[in-house]
């Protein structure tokens, strides 16, 4: 069974060429079932979307790769070539040790980070749920999650590790020194959202807000960090009374525009205004950040700050990279033992014919009243016989190394256990 993967995230491409390539929550059941025509109906595969990345896992018996490479591009209207320079294509080894360094978050922006492994569990078990994986995938997935267990349960991967919703307040405080007097206003209700406003809340700020498109889940998260709620709809007409704008939705286009955020400005008189946009797709047009009073940052602009306290980490990290190690020779040993299960029943079938061919000789042979005891004589030479042929007639092979290799053989399956 060949292993593939092929991805991209924060590192092999911008943020302008990953959105192109991001599956939000409605798009995963026809992108699973369109992913599998294209490869084939005998093709396992699973599809993990995030802000820093988008990747296509896939097991079949041949490479199939460059189909799932021809796909993607298909999806984000890129040519394959125009494509391949901002992506990566693991196989096999590399794709199982791509796979558990992903569920153990040392592939992320923010090493050691938790949120990935859920968002890898969430894939899986839509994927699952789609009758898409099979053995293989199954396996390589349930065997990422108990490593990542063992990562954050052994080493301090994640200690000293700076969140994307920390870093949003570290940004934020270089724009505001006292959060005493601000207003913030939160987009969306997700799991990074709720992150945001844990953080945010604890800077104690003059009010906080919550805007989402499903109000019971905008009004549970309001109520759980004292912040109000308002409805998404209104955002254009309040937009000018928040200080800080944070947005992470699953929207497939941007909910702030430019217009809005310009009349927001002048509503405001210019006052500056800080908006983090941690959505991809992003939420807010990327043309407002050459506005002159806007101070707008995206998930890639994160990236310096999420770095710090890497070298604290540093021995963590290298100590996690060998459990991984250990887990991609443990899932090789498995992938070996399960491509010899073929041949393990073509030679159960092979024997149980022999046995029915002798066996069924050795009752005609009791039926026409030969003794019993020289039946079994017969019965036990005859199976003797056809299992050791193949042996000795390879001992008299003509090519030296097909006998060596057969004289190998004998010893070892016939005279290792005298």
């Amino acid at each position: 069974m060949h292993i593939w993967t092929v991805g991209l995230n924060h590192r092999s491409a911008t943020l302008d060429l990953r959105e192109r390539f991001a599956f939000g929550p409605e798009q995963l059941s026809e992108s699973l079932s369109n992913l599998r025509s294209h490869l084939g109906s005998s093709s396992e595969v699973a599809i993990l979307s995030t802000c820093n990345r988008t990747e296509l896992y896939g097991a079949a018996n041949d490479d199939q790769s460059r189909g799932a490479l021809d796909w993607l591009g298909q999806v984000g209207r890129v040519s394959s070539d125009g494509l391949q320079p901002h992506v990566y294509i693991w196989q096999n080894t590399e794709a199982a040790r791509h796979a558990f360094r992903v569920a153990s978050g040392l592939d992320s922006m923010v090493l050691g980070e938790p949120q990935i492994l859920g968002q890898l569990k969430q894939a899986i078990k839509t994927a699952e749920t789609h009758g898409v994986i099979g053995t293989t995938l199954g396996q390589l997935f349930q065997r990422s999650f108990a490593i990542a267990k063992k990562v954050r349960s052994n080493t301090e991967i994640g200690a000293h590790s700076v969140s994307m919703a920390a870093a949003g307040v570290r940004l934020a405080a270089r724009l505001f020194e006292r959060f005493e007097e601000l207003d913030i206003l939160l987009v969306g209700a997700g799991e990074m959202i709720e992150h945001c406003a844990a953080h945010f809340q604890a800077r104690k700020p003059r009010r906080m807000v919550i805007a989402n498109r499903s109000e019971a889940r905008g009004h549970a998260l309001a109520q759980r960090w004292q912040a109000e709620q308002m409805p998404l709809a209104d955002l254009p007409l309040r937009l000018h009374e928040f200080d800080i704008v944070i947005s992470c939705t699953a929207s497939t286009l941007p909910l702030i525009g430019l217009g809005a955020v310009k009349a927001a400005l002048r509503q405001r008189k210019h006052r500056p205004m800080f908006m983090l946009d941690l959505a991809v797709p992003r939420d807010i047009e990327p043309q407002v950040k050459g506005l002159s009073d806007v101070f707008l940052y995206t998930v890639d602009d994160l990236a310096e700050v999420v770095q710090s306290g890497m070298d604290q980490r540093r021995q963590a990290y290298h100590h996690a990279e060998s459990i991984i190690e250990e887990g991609v020779n443990h899932y090789q040993a498995w992938l070996a033992q399960r491509r010899q299960v073929p041949l393990i029943q073509e030679v159960h079938a092979l024997s149980a014919q022999w046995h029915e061919q002798e066996f069924a000789r050795a009752l005609r042979s009791l039926e026409k009243g030969e003794a019993a005891s020289q039946v079994l004589e017969q019965f036990s030479r005859a199976l003797r016989q056809k299992m050791m042929h193949p042996y000795l007639q390879a001992l008299s092979d003509t090519e030296p190394e097909q006998r060596e290799l057969a004289e190998a053989s004998l010893r070892r399956v016939f005279l290792s256990q005298r």
